[in-house]
């Protein structure tokens, strides 16, 4: 880009670009270090061009400040863990849909208030948690889209007086469009991460509540799930304990990064437009979340690869009421009118002859009986193909080749 307005001869350009790419596979091969009383990498770059160039390497910070190159940096990193993090949903994705359909046919109590309430089933509860994500993952495509803007030219924050060619640099990096105004590029920093975070949140609230079913159907009282025995922990007194540790902290990380958020907003809430220190906190706490969130979804893949599901357990007597609203219906397609036959239902519970007929005919879309599965696949595979890795993948693929 300066080489196209003017400020680079072809040949500053040429030796340039070569030693960048050389400092590049440096980088990639752990032979690069910040040395001390060099600010960053950064200026460490521009040193050792300046080292290995002469002149040409001085030139490179023309038009360019710290402000929009960090946060550049930013919105680099935020792109590319975005993609890993997706790749993980994905792959969790695939094994919850995987096993909705090998188990769409168990049987399994539904709650309400934490109350016996009407059947539903292992298909219907695994496939419910890949819905889950696919609306996850919007989310997630709209922070990318506001992160996939180039800040870069908006320099501290009021532009610059170099005639950039600010299109040029988006081009090249495969960002989707300019942030255009300079002063709100830099109102971005901050911004950018607490809506990041916020996606993240909501994955992570979704992988939190499947962590704490999975923790109640581990437990004696409900056992529906069980896991095997190296995947669990024990006590130090109790021989008989096995207990679902990895899910437990799974929760409490996932209810940790969903407080993300808030952290962001409240370090931010308070400050004018323009760069401030304090925008050097939010990094303690994002950077880390996505290998958090990544984890998370990695280990719970692992996790339910090992699953072992529980079978009939509809067949013990406690649950024999979890069947009334499907008699209720039953008398209601014969003509009696609702009310009568929920009220007729209800005293046969009271006197205690209720017996009722444990099978389900539910059809309608999404129920025991027809899961939407394939709708939900494509749901998430039209998600995925918002995202457009590809384009990123490409320019930045003609960027490092040599």
């Amino acid at each position: 880009m300066l080489a196209a307005i003017g400020l680079l001869d072809a040949e500053d350009l040429k030796i340039l670009q070569k030693e960048l790419k050389t400092i590049y596979h440096e980088i990639k091969a752990s032979h690069f270090n910040i040395e001390a009383g060099v600010e960053d990498v950064h200026s460490q770059v521009e040193l050792l061009l300046t080292q290995r160039l002469g002149e040409a390497g001085k030139k490179i910070h023309s038009g360019r400040s710290r402000n929009d190159q960090v946060l550049l940096d930013l919105k680099l990193f935020i792109r590319s863990e975005i993609q890993k993090t997706v790749e993980t949903v994905q792959a969790l994705f695939h094994e919850l849909i995987k096993l909705s359909e090998e188990h769409q046919n168990k049987l399994l109590p539904g709650y309400t208030h934490l109350q016996i309430a009407m059947p539903s089933s292992f298909g219907l509860w695994f496939g419910a948690y890949a819905e889950s994500l696919v609306d996850d993952l919007i989310l997630l495509q709209a922070a990318y889209r506001i992160s996939n803007k180039n800040p870069l030219g908006s320099a501290a924050g009021y532009g610059s007086s170099f005639p950039l060619n600010r299109q040029l640099t988006t081009d090249l990096l495969g960002f989707d469009s300019l942030n255009y105004n300079v002063v709100y590029a830099q109102m971005g920093r901050g911004k950018t991460e607490r809506n990041v975070a916020s996606a993240l949140a909501s994955l992570a609230a979704t992988l939190g509540k499947m962590a704490m079913d999975i923790c109640l159907y581990l437990n004696q009282n409900f056992s529906f799930l069980s896991l095997p025995d190296n995947l669990t922990t024990g006590s130090s007194i109790m021989p008989h304990k096995k207990n679902p540790d990895v899910f437990e902290i799974m929760r409490a990380k996932c209810n940790k990064l969903q407080a993300l958020p808030n952290e962001i907003a409240f370090i931010i809430s308070n400050l004018p437009s323009g760069y401030h220190r304090d925008l050097q906190l939010v990094k303690e706490s994002f950077l880390p979340a996505f290998q958090e969130i990544q984890s998370c979804f990695t280990m719970a893949t692992f996790m339910l690869q090992n699953i072992i599901v529980k079978e009939n357990i509809l067949d013990e007597d406690k649950y024999k009421y979890l069947f009334s609203v499907e008699v209720v219906n039953n008398e209601v397609l014969k003509g009696v009118p609702f009310r009568e036959a929920y009220r007729n239902i209800g005293l046969a519970i009271e006197a205690g002859n209720f017996n009722p007929d444990r099978e389900v005919h539910h059809t309608h879309e999404g129920s025991i009986g027809n899961l939407c599965n394939q709708q939900i696949q494509d749901a998430m595979a039209t998600t995925i193909a918002s995202f457009n890795f590809e384009q990123v993948q490409t320019a930045i693929a003609k960027l490092i080749a040599e």
